[in-house]
């Protein structure tokens, strides 16, 4: 079957929109955590471009969309047999573009689960699960959703990975960060170590989004132009509505409240995108940030240790974003979609409840397995040294140039305002408990330093 020239320039343009957000997602993590594991947290999300791309054209692709039961697809795409540059039956793109723009979509979301687990995950570890899990929770559940599997087969709505890849991925991060318990360190008490690196993440996902949502129909159609508008806007109105929330609790708007509250929208817009139209998206986005603000609230009062709040984020935004799928959906917008509660069919909330309960229980039950055998075999955890920096113990490698610490200490001894003794104890306790406290400002916290003092030796005026 001949394939259509404006449809396949969209979707190649869209599957390069996707691949950008893994690195989108690598600099938003890696801004949120620790200046000691920058490195390792980028690289978790890096390496799944390399291992779930094999992993997707071996076995994955195969076990998600070709022919087989309403459990499992076949095994007739596997290393990628039979698919070639022609479109397949029913399509208006390549087979081998439609596989490439979904690989993007596997690449993503194994690495979405790493925010749960940084500072504290064996680096060799990570790697296998990213595989396994990839054949044994992504693959399946891709199939039930859009490769004729029973949900589908139900008729549950599911535009571009609401439950296939955030709920997937946040009951998954939340799993593994009970299984791994929580960090030794204080780090889990910091605060992110870069805002422009979070902000610069959160754009660069912004951006690739809409690839990945208005792609997602696959043709150069009013569905995609509707799918950008309304991912543009639940992410607008999430943002907005963040900031309100934390106005509301008493807190500052803040940049990574912005970042995050944009996000969550797109997370909630994503199985919604080309079903609904823009008020309802507005109020899909809206919804999903509330939601995830209160959880995270929540969720701070257990010591389960989810670093960088992935169930909150992703899994609630992506539960209440296909819940509301159900309210909002409307054949008005997508003939080849359903109707909402809204546009008079309450049944729809069914399939919509079904298939985030089904994609929670696979994910929880696979990852918990997953985890249990690498952790009986190979271990899944760094020794409480190593946590310290994963960076140099894992990759032996650093982020950031650390002698400018070594180096102002010695002015401090060599101006007389401290002690030798007191600035080594105080380099020991920034490694000992990970802090990024800057050494001067810890040296004044421990009456070491004059406020005056530190403003002379960094050469600026100090102000209160």
């Amino acid at each position: 079957m001949d394939f259509s020239a404006p449809d396949t320039v969209w979707v190649l343009v869209s599957t390069i929109l996707v691949m950008l957000m893994t690195p989108g997602l690598a600099f938003f993590y890696a801004g949120l955590t620790h200046q000691r594991n920058t490195l390792n947290t980028l690289l978790m999300s890096f390496a799944c471009l390399g291992i779930v791309s094999l992993v997707w054209v071996s076995l994955g692709y195969s076990l998600a969309f070709s022919e087989g039961n309403s459990w499992i697809g076949g095994l007739d795409y596997a290393f990628l047999q039979g698919v070639g540059i022609q479109a397949s039956d029913g399509s208006t793109i390549p087979h081998l573009l439609f596989v490439a723009f979904q690989m993007m979509f596997a690449v993503i979301t194994p690495a979405l689960i790493s925010g749960a687990v940084v500072g504290r995950m064996k680096f060799s570890a990570y790697l296998f699960f990213v595989a396994f899990w990839s054949l044994g929770v992504y693959a399946p559940l891709c199939h039930w959703v859009w490769g004729g599997g029973f949900l589908s087969q139900d008729g549950a709505l599911d535009f571009a990975g609401g439950t296939v890849v955030h709920v997937s991925a946040g009951v998954s991060a939340l799993v593994a960060a009970w299984v791994l318990g929580p960090r030794k360190s204080n780090e889990q008490h910091e605060r992110a170590h870069s805002l422009p690196m979070v902000l610069l993440g959160a754009a660069m996902l912004w951006f690739g989004w809409f690839g990945f949502n208005a792609g997602s129909s696959l043709a150069a159609d009013g569905i995609a132009v509707n799918a950008l508008m309304t991912t543009h806007l639940a992410a607008a109105s999430a943002l907005l509505v963040w900031s309100l929330c934390e106005l509301v609790s008493g807190s500052r708007p803040s940049a990574t409240g912005l970042a995050i509250g944009a996000v969550v929208g797109l997370v909630g817009v994503t199985p919604a995108a080309g079903f609904v139209d823009s008020l309802g998206a507005i109020a899909i986005g809206g919804l999903s940030s509330v939601s995830a603000f209160v959880a995270m609230a929540y969720l701070k009062r257990f010591v389960l240790d989810d670093a960088l709040d992935v169930f909150a984020c992703h899994g609630v935004g992506g539960i209440v974003g296909s819940l509301l799928t159900g309210v909002f959906a409307s054949t008005a917008v997508n003939p080849a979609g359903a109707d909402g509660l809204l546009a008079g069919n309450p049944a729809q909330m069914w399939p919509q409840l079904t298939s985030v309960l089904a994609a929670g229980l696979l994910a929880a039950v696979g990852t918990w397995m997953i985890l249990k055998l690498l952790e009986v075999t190979i271990g899944i955890r760094v020794s409480a040294n190593d946590e310290l920096s994963l960076d140099q113990a894992l990759h032996e490698e650093a982020a950031y140039d650390q002698s400018g610490e070594k180096l102002f200490g010695e002015r401090v001894v060599d101006a007389g305002y401290a002690t030798a003794a007191q600035v080594t104890e105080a380099l020991r306790y920034q490694v000992e408990h990970a802090s990024s406290t800057p050494l001067g400002e810890l040296l004044c916290q421990r009456g070491c330093l004059k406020a005056d003092q530190l403003s002379e030796l960094l050469g600026y005026r100090f102000s209160r």
